[in-house]
């Protein structure tokens, strides 16, 4: 396969953020708030410039939807070797109920008009854990899709992918064009070195609105409220069986 690869790079609260949720409980602060390139993201980012230093693949092309400030990320996925970006603009209340639906409706339309041969998405994004946008993209555009994988191999126009499952891997073949999810153990994601960050300032994001693609941002979904976990209780030490069973007794619990 000697195509064109399409990469989804999601923004999102960096991991190492301590979460907050608004006042009134209608999500989470992000005003003021560090956010980097979604960890699965950074690994299908890698899987695809390593297809390319292999000559698998002729050129890879990064995708992110959101507001301005995605293209910081768009940035982020040239430094590591991309070779150019687009960005889906989405602001507003449109970014605010922004879900794996209207994204994969996005990647499949971009797809198309890429005459993309593969599509690489993190298996899920650690913001909302939706793990969706792979499946669904693949439903639309009726492709094969190879999710959660921890290993992939070019084998002329089949991709032999190596799945993490409940009972521990599954190898499948699929033909291209397709839709692979990178899961954790896919690869290691590389730094970017200085010198690619200066040569990812010169490489090109084109813009694009969700209409330009015919794509309907209406939401099905609506979030009713968010809120913080409940505080953990401390526990309490006993001494015997029998204080452990009176106490579950007290609690209701048996």
């Amino acid at each position: 396969m000697s195509g064109r690869v399409l990469v989804g790079v999601k923004r999102v609260i960096d991991y190492a953020v301590k979460i907050r949720v608004k006042p009134d409980n209608s999500g989470v602060v992000t005003d003021g708030v560090k956010h980097s390139m979604n960890p699965f993201c950074e690994i299908a980012v890698e899987e695809a410039v390593k297809l390319k230093e292999k000559k698998l693949i002729k050129e890879v092309v990064a995708v992110s939807c959101g507001p301005q400030q995605a293209q910081e990320t768009i940035r982020t996925a040239l430094a590591m070797g991309a070779d150019r970006g687009i960005h889906v603009e989405v602001s507003g209340k449109d970014y605010e109920t922004l879900g794996p639906l209207q994204v994969s409706k996005i990647f499949a339309a971009l797809a198309k008009k890429e005459e993309a041969q593969l599509v690489i998405l993190g298996k899920q994004a650690i913001d909302d854990d939706c793990n969706q946008t792979g499946q669904m993209t693949a439903a639309l555009l009726d492709w094969p899709q190879g999710t959660f994988a921890s290993e992939v191999s070019l084998e002329g126009d089949k991709i032999k992918v190596v799945r993490e499952i409940d009972g521990g891997l599954e190898t499948i073949k699929i033909s291209t064009p397709a839709v692979v999810t990178a899961d954790l153990r896919l690869n290691t994601p590389r730094y970017a070195t200085l010198p690619n960050i200066m040569k990812a300032k010169k490489k090109k994001i084109a813009n694009v609105k969700p209409a330009d693609l015919g794509v309907d941002l209406t939401s099905r979904v609506e979030v009713l409220r968010v809120d913080e976990p409940p505080q953990r209780q401390a526990g309490v030490k006993v001494e015997t069986v029998e204080d452990l069973v009176g106490k579950l007794k007290e609690a209701g619990r048996v």
